[in-house]
């Protein structure tokens, strides 16, 4: 089973030594790689160069960072993908993004697929660059073909996979998977995966990103009520089946979304 987390940058000492932590714990599952956030809005853009350089130092983790093209001009994304590939990078994750907080511009490119073609421009194969993909549409596009058309135009610019968005319902990831290839989509689209630590802040999360909770599973979770033990387990067992049906149906690797924490992560783990 291969497996890949995601990790963001921390900017306190008590995140520094969490994520340590946490690194530690998950390096031992050999992840194919890891990969770093800039943060909601780009707002920790300045700090996710130095976190890849100690996963990839203190931690023997292959390291790929979270690369955005909004806000960013075409001076600055050049001068990261340089420094990246000083470090020894071999991986990018190449997404649109936020706009980063207080910016009124966009960018020098609209759309990830700029940014990959870009990529591909000034380092040509150097870089395997993963792209983003929404199983249950992106919340901003205007329809589910009019996303996969996205989708597609981000592969044809250079993009060697993609990660998804995290979802609950493993039909979504096959039917997705299914309408990419039947408009000639072929690369590997791994699955993201996020452990439930927290239902409410799981919620949170959901309504900005236009991921679907099962109605199902949000009422048991909220059934244990303050019991959080037995929600921990619930979530784990929910999640656990959901990797087993993907990985049975097909899917190439599963990508955990850590929110810099092991415990969730590796109670799915063990369970697999």
């Amino acid at each position: 089973m291969r497996v890949s987390f995601e990790f963001f940058p921390p900017k306190t000492p008590d995140q520094h030594a969490q994520l340590a932590r946490s690194a530690k714990r998950l390096a031992a599952h050999r992840p194919e790689f890891v990969s770093v956030t800039f943060g909601a809005g780009g707002s920790t853009l300045s700090y996710t160069p130095e976190t890849v350089r100690r996963l990839k130092q203190e931690h023997g983790l292959e390291a790929a960072p979270h690369l955005s093209c909004m806000g960013g001009s075409r001076a600055e994304i050049a001068q990261l993908l340089n420094e990246y590939r000083q470090q020894g990078c071999r991986r990018i994750v190449a997404l649109r993004g936020d706009m980063p907080s207080g910016m009124a511009r966009a960018g020098d490119f609209r759309y990830a697929s700029d940014l990959v073609a870009f990529i591909r421009a000034e380092h040509g194969d150097h870089f395997h660059v993963e792209v983003a993909c929404y199983p249950e549409t992106h919340p901003q596009a205007d329809d589910a073909l009019a996303d996969l058309r996205h989708f597609k135009a981000k592969v044809d610019a250079g993009a060697d996979g993609a990660i998804t968005q995290y979802f609950y319902n493993a039909d979504a990831y096959f039917r997705f998977v299914d309408e990419a290839r039947a408009l000639g989509v072929e690369v590997p689209i791994i699955p993201g995966i996020m452990p439930i630590a927290n239902f409410s802040q799981l919620r949170r999360f959901s309504e900005q990103c236009g991921a679907e909770i099962p109605r199902w599973l949000a009422k048991r979770l909220q059934a244990h009520g303050d019991d959080r033990d037995a929600a921990r387990e619930l979530a784990s067992d929910a999640v656990a089946a959901l990797c087993r049906r993907l990985l049975d149906g097909g899917a190439p690797e599963l990508h955990f979304y850590t929110l810099n924490l092991s415990r969730p992560t590796e109670a799915v783990l063990t369970r697999l």
